[in-house]
């Protein structure tokens, strides 16, 4: 399965950052990217193990602890054929220029993270088709393999099993619903025809939870039927509480787009008053008392040195201001951003995101200043706007 990670905005964003720490095991980074093992998958080996045991011993005649050893290695080559499922994922998306920022194999499944967007249905199709192509890809190689083992051997059942199971993990993964790579190819078919990728996701989305709703009643079925299976019942509730999750995921980052396509400069910016670096602290915020302008500093030849935030200004006592100069409280302009007065939508954001600073000087190529982009104020629309 591949997800995109969106950035609205820097840190308190909606979505995650560049900087997210990974959890799990490491296992390297094959092809450039990091790999991690999840310490869910631990629990999920253990299950298949235990599960396969009874199975194992009817098959092979064997006797504990063979059994569950027979088991265990299934789980590990089930492992393996989910992480070519999503090295897949992540050699197509680099292909086409995509920073993939992990790789993680979990209880259930895998998942390829990366940092954006193609904004590009075909490209994006390409990406998601390719995990379950493996998957049936490795089932049709296992087949073979089962169709020469001798019978009654551990590589004929093992190369059966895997045959299954990969089978399965590739026809579920094409089911059109968001968060398995069939949803994003539904989002991608719908965007295309569409034109308008909110459209591919809602539909996604939403079918997403319609297949999550149907997991969970096929999980409960067999307890309704008076024949409970506890492994059944656990499995498919947890998968149906997965999906229903992330698609409700993906249809809040429907919400979360339209409000970074509606974001502009022009309606962010606080309009600059410019004072020499000597001014006392007290006649500055004179000059920005009752409005939302933004306190730009400039040195002794009259260029842009800094910007005062309000908050370190307020946090001067007041009987001290008349006496400290504006510039000791000034953030200097190596730690400030700069950002176009025209940027707007992905490109604003993609602009925040690049310089994690609090505050963007707005200015044009020329270099002229025509206020200051504060970060916390796109934060805050951001999140009322999606709220």
């Amino acid at each position: 399965m591949v997800t995109h990670t969106p950035q609205p905005a820097r840190q308190p964003s909606p979505a995650q950052t560049s900087t997210e720490r990974l959890s799990g095991i490491s296992l390297g980074t094959p092809f450039g990217v990091p790999l991690r093992l999840s310490a869910s998958w631990f629990l999920g080996a253990a299950i298949i193990a235990w599960v396969f045991g009874p199975l194992v011993e009817r098959w092979l005649l064997l006797q504990p602890p063979w059994t569950y050893v027979v088991g265990a290695s299934f789980a590990v080559l089930l492992g393996l054929s989910v992480l070519a499922h999503e090295m897949a994922h992540a050699v197509m998306a680099q292909r086409f220029g995509l920073r993939v920022r992990s790789m993680t194999i979990h209880l259930l499944g895998g998942v390829t993270t990366m940092e954006a967007e193609t904004r590009r249905p075909w490209v994006d199709f390409t990406i998601a088709v390719v995990g379950p192509l493996t998957s049936l890809l490795v089932a049709a190689l296992a087949g073979l393999g089962y169709l020469v083992a001798p019978d009654g051997t551990v590589f004929a059942f093992v190369t059966w099993q895997l045959m299954a199971a990969n089978l399965v993990v590739g026809v579920l993964n094409l089911v059109p619903a968001l968060p398995l790579d069939g949803g994003r190819l539904l989002r991608d078919v719908v965007w295309a025809a569409s034109g308008r990728e909110h459209v591919g996701t809602l539909v996604a989305g939403w079918t997403g939870r319609a297949f999550a709703v149907l997991v969970a009643f096929l999980a409960i079925l067999p307890v309704l039927l008076g024949r409970p299976d506890f492994v059944w019942l656990s499995w498919g509730l947890l998968l149906a509480g997965f999906i229903w999750l992330e698609a409700s995921r993906s249809l809040k980052y429907v919400g979360v787009s339209r409000a970074i396509t509606g974001l502009r400069v022009a309606d962010l910016v606080r309009p600059a008053v410019f004072v020499p670096h000597d001014t006392p602290l007290a006649t500055a915020l004179q000059r920005v008392a009752d409005t939302r302008a933004a306190l730009v500093v400039t040195d002794a030849n009259g260029d842009v040195g800094g910007v005062v935030l309000s908050e370190s200004a307020l946090a001067v006592p007041e009987d001290r201001r008349p006496w400290v100069p504006v510039s000791s409280v000034a953030v200097t302009v190596t730690h400030v951003g700069r950002v176009s007065p025209d940027a707007s939508g992905q490109e604003l954001v993609e602009v925040l995101n690049s310089v994690p600073a609090a505050m963007h000087l707005v200015e044009d190529d020329r270099g002229t200043v025509y206020g200051v982009l504060i970060t916390a104020d796109v934060e805050e629309t951001l999140a009322s706007r999606t709220a």
